[in-house]
């Protein structure tokens, strides 16, 4: 019954179109209800007083509480989470020294799929209280790729290459230019930097482009990198 309950609450919830995060965790909380009923309910069969229970877990509960420290941080760590909700299931975040998809956000811990399709379960006391990173949190991402050119390059034709180059990205957001940056002197280069707009799915192919770019263009100008 109660993974009856936990099912047709989830189904209903994604039919309704309802927050993924939100929707998994509302059929969980029906799922642990429907078995702490059922808990009760048999020990009124056997006879056995549930209200005398009050004063055993009233006197259990600071032991309870230093037993089970960490995990009721991590408890109140995913309300936390699931009340601010600085991420949500399908997100990439970088959180705690590791990165992933946010498959989902449970009262303990947060489970996330890498790159490579390794299986991450973090708890959430590491998540909320870490910097979070969400990469995917707005529809454009910003691409920077740093290259270092000879000293005996001209700075007008080595800016002219890349400037070429930056507007031939494709499938650039038209509200978001491009910018060409003459970062400093380095100590065997000066270095640059090219800074192109995509959107998010497209971020890596964006990333590619760009890099792919800017290496024959300078190439083909004759200016060492």
């Amino acid at each position: 019954i109660a993974s009856i309950a936990r099912n047709a609450i989830n189904k209903q919830l994604s039919r309704a179109k309802f927050d993924p995060t939100l929707s998994r965790f509302f059929s969980n909380m029906a799922r642990y209800a429907v078995l702490t009923m059922a808990v009760l309910a048999v020990l009124g069969i056997f006879g056995v007083e549930t209200t005398s229970f009050a004063a055993v877990i009233g006197g259990a509960s600071l032991a309870i509480g230093l037993a089970f420290q960490g995990s009721l941080g991590n408890f109140a760590a995913g309300v936390m989470l699931l009340v601010f909700r600085p991420f949500k299931v399908g997100d990439f975040i970088k959180v705690a020294g590791v990165s992933g998809t946010v498959d989902e956000i449970n009262l303990f811990s947060t489970t996330m799929d890498t790159l490579d399709h390794r299986r991450l379960i973090v708890p959430n006391g590491s998540v909320f209280g870490a910097t979070i990173e969400n990469m995917t949190y707005r529809p454009v991402r910003r691409v920077d790729i740093n290259v270092g050119v000879a000293y005996g390059a001209d700075i007008d034709a080595t800016r002219a290459v890349l400037e070429k180059v930056a507007e031939s990205v494709p499938n650039q957001p038209e509200d978001r230019p491009w910018q060409v940056f003459l970062v400093g002197l380095g100590g065997s280069s000066v270095d640059w930097q090219v800074r192109v707009w995509c959107h998010n799915p497209g971020y890596w192919d964006c990333h590619e482009a760009t890099t792919r770019g800017i290496k024959y263009g300078l190439e083909a100008a004759e200016i060492g990198i």
